[in-house]
């Protein structure tokens, strides 16, 4: 299982913006998908589960776990700018 950790930490938001929390490797992606996420799953937070489970198996570089959850996270609007 790859523990590694990502370049540089994605920071989202939850409970309506008041709160941040960053978010360093793909486990912590999952956990916040699963508990801090928006009511309204979509397609890109399914593909960030993917990627994010694959990268932990070593099926895919981390990277691409990463870009997934960003993308997923700026689609629903929690991402920290």
């Amino acid at each position: 299982m790859q523990t590694d950790i990502w370049d540089k930490p994605i920071e989202i938001t939850y409970d309506g913006g008041d709160h941040f929390r960053s978010v360093c490797n793909p486990r912590e992606a999952l956990a916040c998908l699963a508990n801090s996420w928006p009511a309204s799953p979509g397609k890109l937070e399914s593909a960030a589960k993917r990627a994010c489970l694959k990268a932990m198996a070593g099926e895919v570089p981390l990277p691409v776990a990463e870009a997934a959850f960003t993308k997923a996270a700026e689609a629903a609007g929690v991402l920290r700018h």
